[in-house]
């Protein structure tokens, strides 16, 4: 008789202790956070086990209702690492605070909420978890319920996580009317046949689910304003959370991907957040609020990755950007510090138009190499892969221009050169990672058409331009027309103040 996973314990373990410390919300609940920092540390135990079944044993399903194989066997893990790290910092973080043991509880809850998640072996299981996980994390947006702010990030949670629940689970219904089944690998292999109309309705409410569990344009507004709850709830919505949308996706990526229209809105939706997101985020001056930002424009990025069909790229998306950015989060107040006592550098070099224009070919003739060399060791690369590749080296020839520039040290050049050598080198290795990980288990990119080569050529022309006018902008930084777009992109272009007007937050906030 096989096993049941033995990751499907997590969730227990994690619910067990979480209503013992619910029951005792108070302040110092006496053993209670340390117990469940054990509770979470049990559950990281348990979770690597898991991963020792799935190496030794192979995938597992129990009932249809659970399944361990390599995307949620990483996941268990991450989660279950994440949620450990934020426990245990939330034990010292919050001591002495007036609802200690209910912050804890809610955390404990959250996290059995998300393991359930990324375990579903069907539609209804996935819909329960994100459902629950959206309960808790609600709870943890109020935990300081006084406070106007706050119950208007809630609010706004609420409304937009609630939506993409709601979309699932409509998805859910029209899947199971075209396939007759809402289990996910069946619905997998009876797409790969084509979609009737009721899936194809139901991708484009995948889609949608998806992008408001991402916080994508123009819902974005509740992310950029948890730093109403404490500390450690911003670093725990990247533990499958606010990336959530994006496993969503990756879970049904073999319906998603039968549908061209699906596979087109993700790329477009997702690259417009990205360059969004990465815009405001320069201009914020809180760390907090320039994380949330980041993640903003990250997720945006996970999304393009779907939409082009990178889903094992996507994947490694999750797990790179759930650990940084939790450790971001949780290390802000000492990064605040550290760049206090830092010596003030000098004047900065700034690259005309000729060190910008080199510093792009440099970068390309550079990234170029290495696809070859990695080409002739590892096998040709996809063209969706190759032109998100050049995206981020569009990014790295940021960096190049600097060293370029007429005023750059001798060593600023070098630096900058090592840098853009380790980042080809990187994503192209990192690729061949993700891909003996998880890209096994899922679709390869389908061969680009005309729309896929649009939308590659579309990708590739809005990054490159963002990127040179970043490049550039010092050079027309203090001119008046740059101040006043710099006050809107730093509002968001105002897109939050619509949706507080929708829900009413701002008379809430006029009120008290």
């Amino acid at each position: 008789m096989d096993l049941p996973p033995l990751s499907l314990f997590t969730p227990l373990i994690l619910l067990a202790v979480s209503a013992l410390a619910i029951a005792r919300p108070g302040r110092r609940p006496r053993a209670l956070p340390r117990l469940a920092e054990g509770a979470a540390l049990a559950a990281l135990v348990v979770g690597v086990a898991g991963l020792a079944q799935l190496v030794i044993a192979g995938p597992v399903t129990l009932a249809g209702l659970v399944r361990l194989d390599a995307v949620s066997a990483t996941m268990v893990v991450l989660v279950s690492f994440v949620g450990w790290v934020v426990v245990r910092y939330t034990r010292s973080y919050l001591d002495g605070e007036a609802r200690e043991g209910a912050f804890h509880g809610l955390l404990l809850a959250a996290l059995a909420a998300v393991n359930l998640q990324v375990q579903a072996a069907n539609l209804a299981v996935l819909a329960a978890g994100f459902t629950a996980t959206g309960l808790a994390i609600r709870q943890l947006l109020l935990f300081y319920p006084e406070r106007a702010e706050a119950r208007r990030a809630a609010a706004k949670f609420t409304l937009v996580w609630g939506a993409g629940d709601a979309a699932l689970i409509l998805a859910a219904a029209l899947l199971w009317q075209a396939f007759g089944t809402i289990g996910i690998a069946e619905i997998a292999q009876a797409a790969g046949a084509g979609l009737p109309l009721a899936a194809k309705l139901a991708v484009a409410l995948l889609v949608i689910a998806a992008a408001l569990k991402t916080a994508a344009f123009p819902l974005h507004g509740w992310l950029t304003e948890v730093m109403e709850a404490p500390t450690p709830v911003s670093a725990l919505l990247h533990a499958g959370i606010i990336n959530g949308g994006g496993l969503l996706l990756i879970r049904l990526a073999e319906v998603v991907q039968a549908s061209p229209g699906a596979m087109a809105a993700l790329v477009m939706l997702g690259g417009f957040t990205a360059i969004f997101g990465a815009a405001v985020m320069l201009t914020q001056s809180a760390v907090k609020t320039a994380l949330a930002w980041s993640t903003v424009a990250q997720m945006g990025f996970m999304l393009l990755q779907c939409g082009l069909g990178l889903w094992a790229l996507a994947m490694l998306h999750i797990v790179a950007h759930s650990l940084y950015k939790a450790h971001a989060f949780l290390a802000s107040g000492g990064a605040v510090r550290a760049v206090l006592s830092v010596r003030r550098p000098g004047p900065v070099a700034v690259p005309g138009l000729s060190a910008v224009a080199r510093s792009f070919a440099l970068a390309l003739v550079l990234y170029a190499v290495v696809a070859t060399g990695f080409g002739l060791i590892a096998g040709p690369k996809s063209a969706q892969a190759l032109a998100l590749g050049a995206i981020l080296i569009f990014g790295v020839a940021y960096l190049v221009a600097q060293g370029l520039a007429d005023a750059a040290p001798r060593a600023l050049t070098w630096h900058t050169a090592r840098a853009s050598l380790a980042a080809a080198v990187a994503y192209f290795g990192f690729h061949v990672l993700s891909g003996v990980l998880w890209g096994t288990h899922l679709p390869v990119p389908p061969p680009p058409g005309p729309l896929e080569w649009g939308l590659i050529v579309l990708a590739l022309g809005s990054f490159g331009l963002v990127a040179v006018a970043q490049a550039l902008f010092p050079l027309w930084a203090h001119h008046p027309s740059t101040a006043g777009l710099r006050v809107h992109l730093a509002n968001g272009l105002y897109l939050n103040a619509v949706l507080d007007r929708l829900i009413g937050g701002l008379k809430t906030v006029k009120s008290n």
